[in-house]
């Protein structure tokens, strides 16, 4: 006994109601297969578009999927102004400045109110104290006067500048930090967050560890063989709980980090950009600035960042802190990766090449989770056996007649209802099925009682009363509809104009819709498909849904598939047996021996050596109906003849309608009778 268990939970709005099973998903493919003849592509399609269910429920693709991330992109750009980092790294700035006034203002006015409220020789000290102050006072306003307007500059004096106000000191120790967390932010996270407060002691190991990271580089880009294990050694804490394993993933990592802040640059202004720089640069030692820049020159040297540094166009009025403008740089920066890894999964219908971590960072659950559900319709269509195979995916049996079924159920959709009845014909086949009228037994006749009608028969004649007792005459048999066995050869052109026009996917399903046919309706009948183009060859069902039509070679050669499909029908002894030709054009090569011979316009020989064809087909008693896609006049001469030779018949169809003639002409040609 199965033991099912089934999880509910609240439901909160976000979830998907998405209804499709394997059948209806290898429907909705399988016109695509029949277009091009290639499972991967179909389902790279699928991927690309997504899915609609029966409800109207969707499952985005991935194309959706990009078109969300380049308009979150587009959103962020058109939102923030990237040179407002430097006005927010201004402001404050211009609020340190204006603490520390107001902390000289309020150290002087507590100083003359001490003074006032003193007497005697305390007062003469309170005043000496004050001139001092004053004094100072004077000098630090001058200083502050004298600060350079560029934001570097003025960082710079500060730095040597005694703060005579606790909170406008608090302040610019923060901005440093923050400006040297910047560039801490090139090596890592932890990096960034250890950087603010470190010690002078703590600094000067920064600067080693800048100073031999530099000569790792130098060794690379040199050619000799750098000390990682010994770097990492040394100074592995610094790069937190995840360090790199290699100096080649070191050397990745920097340069992952380090395009964050050379997108930002780029994407200011000239004078914004220098003028961040310049703060930056302030905010570091001399000997550290130098580390620091011969750092990313090396970096450059080695692993060009061109395609990282990209420059963005914003266009927005937001203002962004430098911290908040950084975060903004990974988002861009991550959408950019993973908009390439969209586009190659778009190419190669691998969805294992997109991040789902990713896109729930970068777009929201909901992203992820429509990535779960376009990787569950592949899952569901290995899991129900319509797809095979760990590596490339391949058509299985049960799919190939599910797509039989499809094209069947599509060709007689248009077909009215008294279109396929019986014709009644004079001769008998070997196979039968019942029909719903009935009849006297009659001896020889097969044993198919009605029960019902038998039993009337006998009451009616001996009258009511138990038992009813039965004899022959009571006997009510059901009618049979007979009919005869049938070989057919369809005879898909694959030249280069059936593909070219559209005719070719037409044909093609004509050709799955009679095998689904005959494997419901007609099971004792074969079927043959033979295809054609410079050659021809047998195509056995299972391949028949990735046919496709000969693009490079050009040739019609009806002489071959005539040939084949005499060898074929030879097979089969007695019923009917015939060819169902479709194609669009009169044949254009031949056969000479084992190699074809192509003529355009036709030579007299090819067509002389294909209607020596008909003639042997017509002797064998094979019947060639011809179905014709184009009513050129060349292509209507030439069936002309074919139907004059064999006394089949040829009919004129455009693609689109060509199921409908080609079933209804096999259904009703099928020679029956119904017994007397």
């Amino acid at each position: 006994m199965l033991d099912s268990s089934y999880r509910y939970s609240r439901w909160d709005g976000t979830q998907d109601v998405f209804d499709m099973d394997a059948e209806e998903l290898m429907d909705r493919l399988s016109g695509d297969i029949l277009n091009h003849g290639d499972l991967w592509r179909a389902l790279r399609d699928l991927m690309r578009r997504g899915a609609q269910d029966r409800q109207g429920e969707r499952v985005p693709g991935l194309r959706d999927l990009l078109d969300r991330l380049q308009d979150r992109r587009r959103q962020h750009l058109e939102q923030y102004n990237m040179d407002s980092v430097v006005d927010d790294l201004r402001e404050r700035l211009e609020e340190i400045l204006a603490a520390e006034r107001r902390g000289i203002e309020a150290r002087l006015d507590r100083a003359r109110r001490e003074v006032e409220g003193a007497e005697g020789p305390e007062r003469a000290e309170k005043e000496s104290l004050g001139k001092l102050l004053e004094e100072r006072a004077r000098r630090n306003l001058e200083k502050l006067d004298g600060l350079p307007r560029d934001m570097g500059g003025a960082i710079r004096g500060l730095m040597e500048y005694d703060f005579m106000d606790p909170e406008a000191q608090r302040m610019f120790m923060e901005l440093l930090e923050l400006l040297k967390s910047q560039m801490a932010q090139n090596f890592s996270q932890e990096m960034m967050q250890r950087i603010q407060g470190m010690s002078p002691q703590e600094m000067e190991a920064l600067r080693e560890m800048l100073g031999e990271l530099n000569r790792m580089l130098r060794d690379r880009a040199e050619g000799r063989d750098p000390d990682f294990p010994g770097f990492m050694d040394r100074y592995g804490p610094m790069f937190g709980p995840d360090p790199p394993r290699s100096l080649d993933e070191l050397m990745d990592r920097l340069m992952q980090q380090m395009a964050q802040m050379q997108s930002l640059m780029e994407s200011m202004s000239p004078e914004a950009r220098q003028e961040l720089q310049d703060a930056i640069g302030a905010s570091l030692d001399p000997a550290t600035e130098r580390e620091m820049a011969q750092l990313a020159s090396l970096m450059e040297r080695l692993l060009p960042m061109d395609d990282l540094r990209r420059q963005y166009p914003f266009l927005g009025d937001d203002s962004l802190t430098i911290d908040q403008a950084m975060e903004l740089m990974g988002d861009l920066q991550g959408m950019e990766e993973l908009e390439r890894s969209l586009r190659e999964a778009m190419s190669t219908g691998d969805l294992d090449d997109v991040d789902p971590e990713r896109l729930a960072e970068l777009l929201g659950e909901d992203a992820r989770r429509s990535w779960e559900q376009l990787q569950g319709l592949i899952d569901m269509l290995r899991e129900q056996g319509y797809i095979s195979g760990s590596g490339e995916p391949e058509l299985t049996p049960r799919a190939i007649r599910r797509i039989g079924q499809k094209a069947l159920k599509e060709v007689f959709l248009n077909l009215k209802k008294d279109r396929t009845g019986g014709h009644d014909l004079d001769k008998r086949g070997n196979a039968g099925e019942a029909t719903s009228t009935t009849k006297p037994y009659e001896p020889g006749d097969p044993l198919q009682l009605d029960l019902q009608a038998t039993v009337k028969n006998a009451i009616v004649r001996t009258g009511p009363g138990l038992p009813v007792r039965l004899t022959p005459q009571d006997f009510e048999i059901y009618r049979n509809e007979e009919l005869t066995r049938s070989a057919t050869v369809v005879l898909l052109d694959q030249s280069r104009s059936m593909g070219l026009f559209g005719s070719f996917q037409a044909a093609k399903k004509v050709a799955l819709a009679l095998f689904a046919l005959i494997h419901s309706r007609f099971p004792r009948d074969s079927l043959y498909v033979v295809g054609f183009s410079d050659y021809a060859l047998e195509v056995r069902e299972e391949d028949l849904a990735r046919l496709t039509w000969n693009a490079w070679v050009s040739g019609t050669n009806l002489h071959h598939a005539l040939m084949l499909s005499r060898k074929l029908l030879a097979r089969e002894k007695g019923g009917t047996r015939q060819i169902l030709l479709i194609t669009d054009g009169e044949p254009t090569a031949h056969l000479e021996g084992d190699r074809s011979f192509f003529s355009y316009p036709p030579s007299y020989k090819t067509l002389s050596e294909t209607l020596k064809e008909v003639r042997r087909c017509t002797r064998e008693d094979i019947r060639i109906n011809t179905f014709m896609l184009e009513n050129s006049y060349q292509l209507v001469n030439f069936v002309d003849r074919i139907t004059r030779i064999n006394r089949g018949r040829a009919f004129y169809s455009a693609p689109e309608r060509l199921g409908e003639y080609v079933l209804v002409d096999y259904v009703s040609n099928r020679r029956k009778r119904v017994t007397a």
